[in-house]
């Protein structure tokens, strides 16, 4: 089968080969109406760009790096499909590395990256967001970065997030209103802003509804399902054991309900459980359970968008948008009781 050229889009779209070119290139002198009937057209033919002949007439280099902890987690996989559609629609590739949670390896990275592959942009996720070493080298490199639920530094770069506090605050709530008295919280990594702002919203709901909880009922996790078995035994082996737990991510949730299983305890006749991201996880462990959907595919385009289109890049990089707050859901499943009234 014969490669797909600008030309067959062309004369499916009706327009001239360097119309098609500068949409490619992403050329802002196209109108909207016919850049998006090429963009269907070039998805539809599956066209798929010659990089390295693009690099030889341009000053790009067609990629786009993200730079994470772990490339395997529920959290990274999910944006990644959102980040590799934007990237294919706008004619980008992507190179995705970990860092193991270590500096010098973040740093030589994220040097390499910009230095060898000459990215046109980075992506960083959390924790690495927050890493000053990585900020300060990339403020001296210039290089255009957006930062995914950033914690410090926030006019330093364009982010993007969800208000996660809220969240927190909506699903203790539900929690609350479906008559449970006795909620315990398994927080997040300390490393990650979000731990903080989802336990701050998880108090705040206690304190609107002037419910007192004992220390015990808080337990620190990090985000892993280790982390959730190790906090889970501790909470449902206590006297008077809750009757709701929040886990501050689906992770840590799947691995309530295992040891909930594992006492032959009732999810959520007996105990609610719920967790949030809205992982594949949280759909498919039995009982599914009740979370808050973080927008991570959505994240992910408008964090390809912001590094790829021009009309996100102004020559005055002042005045560009700094930051992006997306929407959440809330997904109520078999994990807890349903609301009352």
């Amino acid at each position: 089968m014969s490669r797909i050229k600008l030309k067959d889009i062309a004369d499916k779209a009706g327009v001239s080969l360097m119309t098609v070119s500068r949409v490619m290139n992403n050329d802002p002198k196209v109108g909207a109406k016919t850049r998006d009937k090429i963009t269907a057209i070039a998805q539809e033919l599956n066209y798929s760009p010659n990089v390295a002949a693009r690099r030889l007439s341009s000053s790009k280099s067609f990629f786009i790096g993200i730079v994470c902890e772990y490339a395997n987690a529920n959290y990274v996989s999910k944006f990644l499909v959102g980040a590799l559609k934007k990237c294919r629609t706008n004619g980008f590739h992507i190179l995705i590395d970990e860092t193991a949670g270590e500096t010098e390896k973040a740093l030589s990275i994220v040097n390499d990256l910009i230095h060898v592959t000459r990215v046109d942009g980075l992506i960083l996720l959390p924790p690495l967001a927050d890493n000053p070493e990585v900020l300060a080298l990339l403020k001296e490199s210039n290089t255009p970065f957006v930062r995914i639920a950033p914690d410090i530094d926030l006019l330093v770069s364009p982010y993007i997030c969800m208000d996660d506090y809220q969240a927190a605050y909506d699903l203790t709530e539900h929690l609350i209103e479906s008559g449970h008295k006795r909620i315990a919280h398994i927080i997040g990594s300390t490393n990650q802003g979000v731990s903080r702002l989802r336990y701050l919203g998880y108090l705040d709901a206690l304190r609107s509804h002037r419910l007192m909880m004992p220390p015990e009922y808080i337990e620190q996790g990090d985000f892993t399902y280790k982390s959730g078995l190790a906090a889970a035994e501790k909470l449902l082996a206590l006297d008077e054991m809750p009757d709701a737990i929040f886990a501050g991510n689906d992770e840590m949730a799947a691995a309530v309900v295992s040891i909930a299983h594992k006492k032959h305890l009732d999810v959520p006749a007996q105990i609610s459980i719920v967790g949030f991201d809205d992982t594949e996880l949280a759909s498919t462990v039995w009982p599914s359970i009740t979370t808050v959907q973080q927008p991570l595919r959505d994240m992910a385009g408008l964090a390809i968008s912001l590094l790829t289109e021009p009309v996100n890049n102004p020559p005055d990089k002042t005045s560009a948008v700094k930051r992006h707050v997306l929407p959440y859901q809330f997904c109520l499943r078999e994990s807890s009781k349903r609301f009352v009234g």
